[in-house]
């Protein structure tokens, strides 16, 4: 048997280690032309997929299933002496809606018919929250009752219809749809066209718009989100261009009120005027600022719990709207 060739194993361990090499500062370029730019440029407020649960349960015995030093909140509540009895429906809904109807169950539902364990509410309990898309999956599918959302999108419509399930869209409440800047950003305001020209590619850099030389990086939502199917009605006919450079620039995003204005403070973000008009709550309730739309409790047409048209005339009286005023939205 001959010797091991020095030369050759040399050789070879020189490839080995330029193949290391050379994948290790590949890894590291794309960190810092892509990875790093993202992280600095979102903060932790708003990289959260949503509302936390614990911090708007309806019940004290909803606290009470919070691990040892863990805190939370409960959901505003009015009094009242309407009650349901027999078969309660499922609540379900988006997100940023969650405070709304953890509110309702806390004014109207018994105690014993929420169960939280922990971080999730358990299968039984009468209230539930996937978010939109699967609020909108658990509606059609019987698994939800009511939820609450935006309006559909094209793709929820159509499971619907496939399913052969007609859904009844009962506005119960107002809100604004915003978009959002960097703090730091010298942009206040914008027209209503000048947004639609960023989203369609029409204006790729601030400094067209009175900003900073800097790219404008479009963010967008995930699909059938509420916010996302908000902003392609928003958009209408006019389609939105992907935006090859995201990694790149300052960035503008697009959500609901609520949502945006508990991150405001700390997420180093800011909502812009549209029109010269500003979101706050007065100029919502005025229909002042232009994007102002409502949001729906869905149940399916032919449900035949006697209990859901019960729950939706409550959520409309003046004790039901008080919630809604209370957790922070404009009522109908």
């Amino acid at each position: 048997m001959g010797g091991i060739d020095k030369t050759k194993l040399k050789k070879q361990l020189a490839l080995l280690f330029a193949v290391i090499l050379v994948f290790g500062l590949l890894d590291l370029s794309i960190y810092l032309l892509f990875t790093q730019r993202v992280i600095k440029r979102q903060s932790t407020g708003m990289l959260a997929k949503s509302v936390e649960l614990k911090d708007f349960l309806p019940f004290d015995s909803c606290l009470d299933a919070l691990p040892e030093g863990v805190s939370g909140g409960l959901a505003e509540r009015v009094d009242t002496d309407f009650r349901l009895e027999g078969e309660l429906p499922v609540m379900d809904g988006a997100a940023a809606l969650y405070p709304v109807f953890s509110g309702i169950a806390a004014s109207v539902y018994p105690v014993d018919s929420v169960s939280f364990n922990d971080t999730h509410f358990s299968p039984g309990s009468r209230l539930q929250m996937r978010n939109t898309r699967g609020a909108y999956k658990a509606i059609v599918d019987g698994d939800a009752d009511i939820v609450f959302c935006a309006g559909p999108s094209n793709e929820q419509l159509a499971y619907a219809a496939e399913k052969g399930v007609e859904l009844e869209l009962v506005p119960i409440g107002r809100e604004a749809f915003v978009f959002v800047v960097n703090a730091n950003n010298p942009v206040d305001d914008l027209s209503i066209e000048q947004v639609r020209g960023i989203y369609s590619g029409q204006y790729t850099n601030w400094e067209q718009l009175g900003g900073e030389k800097k790219h404008i990086s479009v963010l967008q939502r995930n699909p059938g989100s509420g916010s996302q199917s908000s902003m392609l009605r928003f958009m209408g006919d006019t389609p939105i261009k992907d935006d090859k450079f995201s990694f790149l620039g300052s960035s503008i995003g697009f959500s609901f009120r609520y949502y945006v204005s508990s991150l405001s403070a700390s997420s180093g973000v800011k909502m812009l005027s549209l029109n010269g008009v500003y979101p706050s709550p007065e100029n919502i309730r005025s229909e002042k600022y232009p994007i102002v739309s409502n949001f729906y409790a869905v149940c399916r047409k032919n449900d035949r719990n006697p209990n859901v048209k019960s729950l939706l005339d409550w959520i409309l009286s003046p004790e039901g709207q008080k919630i809604i005023e209370l957790s922070g939205y404009a009522g109908v």
